[in-house]
């Protein structure tokens, strides 16, 4: 069974690199569910993040500035976590993947999405699955993944390199499979 973590600085490539894998990988007939994160931002500055799910393309508000909102939610930082929307739609989509998917994709696992006590249910049943694993991890979270896969660096040097050694992994994994 392949894990597979990818952690790196901000803005290094790391959603970029799980969408190519996912349509790669979807390009090869197999199915892909889970979740993606994306920054929002207004006139350069971030102001939030965005949840979409992999397989119907619904999307949610993770977080948001703190007073920009007025979906409910929990503080942390500068933003406020709008855990019933992480839950609808990320966590609803993991679930999804555990059954229906091949690969399945949760970008990102982090301290923000772990404010849901769902959330972190719903890896820890991705966790306990055969299916394979592509996820992204926060920086302040390796040590708790490291363990159970394996663990991808990027860096803007190495991050097409690393593109075609985690497809590779991934793909041999899902042949394997049948």
């Amino acid at each position: 069974m392949v894990r597979v973590f990818v952690t790196g600085p901000a803005g290094v490539g790391k959603t970029t690199l799980v969408e190519r894998v996912a349509r790669e990988v979807e390009r090869w007939g197999y199915i892909v569910g889970g979740m993606i994160t994306r920054e929002v931002r207004r006139g350069g500055k971030r102001v939030g993040f965005r949840i979409t799910a992999l397989d119907t393309g619904e999307e949610g508000t993770l977080a948001s500035l703190r007073g920009t909102s007025h979906l409910p939610g929990v503080p942390f930082g500068k933003y406020i976590v709008h855990l019933d929307e992480l839950e609808r739609v990320g966590v609803s989509a993991i679930r999804r993947a555990l059954v229906e998917a091949d690969l399945i994709v949760i970008d990102e696992i982090g301290p923000m999405e772990y404010k849901s006590d769902e959330f972190i249910k719903a890896v820890g049943e991705v966790l306990k699955s055969e299916k394979p694993l592509l996820a992204v991890v926060h920086r302040r979270m390796i040590d708790r993944f490291r363990p159970l896969g394996r663990l991808h660096v990027l860096s803007f040097e190495n991050r097409n390199r690393e593109f075609g050694i985690i497809l590779d992994e991934i793909m041999r994994e899902l042949k394997a499979r049948g």
